[in-house]
């Protein structure tokens, strides 16, 4: 089974939460700068190639203002489990070559005009330009995971990437279909955005050589933070703002994604409500006005707050996750980032 939902780790230290002051990422991005520049210039080496597209195409993206957020997370592990070395510097770019390859052939998937707040690159460049150079980043990806000289790094980040591409088929199967319940979701959910985080924060413990329960703990912060992630993204689609997402607003609706909020109107709705979403998204056949209402339907029957909440519990996840480590900058700077997953909808 892809999915596993996080548990609550039985361990002794208490979780510190409660920051008062807005969550931010902030704290981690200072605390990894200094790596974190190290593994933007290999980007940038790495992408280079003779054929002169495949720069082009890759660092429209790679350049367009992403977080970093999985290798700020793979550098953080890794200091935070006590590496000594620069494995780490390989694997984290390696994490964000996969993470642009999933964007590059997501955008495919879902025929997306808009991504972070830039037309995608099949549009600028075309279908088979954006796939292909999401080969050729996970090929390089690849290599730098061989390169680390870490055989159960490049097992982590081999089997999530093949747990990614399930992800995205099963997306394929619950795509239009309403009869999709939470557990489906978050199933997919899992596969498609969580893995990656969860490999990210595992891989750290790996090439520091800590043992199973700091591997375990890492990967349960990992999975939990990119589920609240995404969980936030789903309801941020229809109560947020294209600069907020990096979208057009509504964009799950139009493309017909079954998201948790819907999930969970259809499932509350009545009648007429159900019969909607039939025609707007098993059917596609939308009209003038079908968006304000999808929304109002969501706020009636509480589905965006009720989602947030379901966030807020895989961060809850998260943060008993790190409890394992004894109370520090980086582990504070990490319980941030998940706060921080969290507020954006606030």
């Amino acid at each position: 089974m892809i999915y596993e939902e996080p548990t609550v780790l039985n361990l002794a230290v208490p979780v510190k939460k409660a920051l008062s002051i807005p969550a931010s990422i902030t704290p981690l991005a200072d605390h990894t700068a200094r790596e974190l520049a190290k593994v933007n210039d290999l980007i940038l080496s790495r992408t280079g190639s003779e054929v002169a597209l495949i720069p082009e195409v890759a660092n429209h993206l790679i350049s367009s203002g992403g977080k970093r957020l999985r290798p700020m997370l793979t550098l953080a592990m890794a200091m935070l489990n006590g590496y000594r070395g620069d494995a780490h510097v390989k694997l984290a770019a390696s994490v964000e070559f996969m993470h642009t390859a999933t964007l590059l052939h997501d955008d495919v998937v879902d025929e997306s005009d808009l991504r972070r707040g830039r037309k995608t690159a099949r549009i600028v460049w075309g279908n088979q330009a954006s796939v292909l150079v999401g080969d050729f980043l996970l090929g390089q990806a690849f290599r730098m995971m061989v390169e680390a000289g870490f055989m159960d790094a490049l097992d982590i980040l081999s089997s999530a990437a093949t747990v990614i591409a399930e992800g995205e088929v099963m997306q394929l199967a619950t795509a239009k279909n309403l009869a999709t319940d939470e557990k489906a979701y978050l199933t997919v959910t899992a596969a498609k955005t969580a893995e990656l985080f969860a490999a990210a924060c595992e891989v750290g413990p790996a090439i520091a050589g800590r043992g199973a329960a700091e591997r375990r703990a890492c990967r349960v912060f990992g999975m939990a933070l990119g589920q609240a992630f995404q969980l936030i993204d789903d309801a941020l689609d229809y109560g947020g703002r294209s600069e907020e997402i990096g979208k057009n607003v509504g964009d799950d609706f139009r493309e017909g994604k079954i998201t948790l909020p819907v999930v969970i109107a259809f499932e509350r709705g009545d009648k007429e409500e159900r019969e909607f979403w039939r025609r707007a998204m098993e059917s596609g056949d939308l009209r003038e006005g079908d968006l304000e209402r999808a929304i109002a339907i969501l706020r009636r029957h509480g589905a965006i707050d009720a989602t947030t909440a379901r966030a807020a519990r895989f961060a809850q996840d998260a943060h008993e996750a790190l409890s394992i480590y004894p109370d520090g900058e980086m582990r504070r700077a990490l319980a941030q980032a998940v706060d921080f997953a969290v507020e954006r909808n606030r």
